[in-house]
């Protein structure tokens, strides 16, 4: 008799804990212990829970400590060989590469604002620099070394053009920058898209194989990289995701027949252990009572 009513009332109460879902009222008062305790205290729970997930489970230390201990950044670089493993024997050229995993017209935009932006940088080079000046001052040394070289430069020739080189160096250097800056967008543009081209027509293979250092420079750049988003942008990212109130929100918008069925899936043996030890308990009690 003990053992029965340890087992039903430790049921009972932890049905309980989940049920009736809402409250019930009989003549227009509220049946005690109606709703169920869960359901009852369901905000204050899902906000309890979410502070002390953010506080304690996902927080800068524990996420840093998990996502930058040596396990996880060997995990990445075994996924990078892996990767390379796998293409390495890949036909596909760049471009029926990225379609797998990005529209064509996004391809193609992602390249147009790629080759710009590399078009504008470079031409910003050239148009700042000193460039006519380099290429004038170096043709020539080229023509006054010839020269020299030659029998009229045994004759000090050289000596008689060097003023006239001097006065040709800054004419020469004068119209190569106007050239440079009237035209270096058309040529450079020009050279970027031919070479924009020849790359995503490349095979995935041939980036591949036969660059093994370029591929390790790569990994390499991609685990650096990692690391410096975990360090110096995980904080800020974490302030901008409120992990507690996504959990205390997602936990609120629960069904309570989704929570029950998520609680007793994770606690389904412990509960049956109380609900047993209920029935234990209740036993030894009875034993107790009935001998004394």
């Amino acid at each position: 008799m003990g053992a029965a009513i340890g087992y039903i009332t430790n049921d009972i109460a932890i049905r309980m804990l989940f049920r009736p879902h809402h409250a019930k009222y009989i003549m227009g008062v509220r049946v005690p212990f109606t709703p169920g305790i869960i359901p009852k205290e369901k905000e204050r729970i899902a906000g309890a829970i979410g502070k002390a997930v953010s506080e304690n489970l996902m927080n800068r230390e524990v996420l840093e400590k998990s996502l930058l201990s040596d396990e996880m950044l060997s995990k990445i670089g075994d996924a990078i060989d892996e990767f390379v493993a796998t293409q390495s024997g890949n036909n596909e050229t760049v471009e029926e590469f990225a379609r797998h995993y990005l529209p064509q017209d996004d391809i193609v935009a992602m390249r147009e604002n790629v080759t710009g932006g590399i078009t504008k940088m470079i031409t910003a080079k050239l148009q700042d620099s000193r460039l006519g000046e380099s290429i004038a001052r170096m043709a020539t040394a080229h023509v006054m070394e010839k020269t020299r070289k030659s029998v009229a430069g045994k004759l000090g020739a050289d000596i008689l053009l060097q003023p006239v080189a001097q006065l040709i160096e800054g004419i020469l250097a004068k119209h190569i920058n106007e050239i440079l800056h009237n035209n270096s967008q058309q040529m450079v543009d020009g050279l970027v898209q031919e070479q924009s081209g020849q790359l995503m027509s490349l095979t995935m293979s041939s980036l591949m194989t036969g660059h093994d250092e370029q591929v390790a420079q790569a990994k390499g750049g991609i685990l650096s990289a990692y690391r410096v988003i975990i360090t110096e942008h995980l904080p800020r990212i974490l302030q901008d995701i409120d992990i507690s109130a996504i959990i205390e929100q997602r936990i609120n918008e629960m069904d309570m027949m989704e929570a029950e069925a998520i609680i007793l899936d994770v606690m389904k043996k412990e509960l049956r252990a109380i609900v047993w030890l209920g029935a234990l308990l209740g036993c030894i009690m009875g034993t107790i009572n009935a001998l004394i």
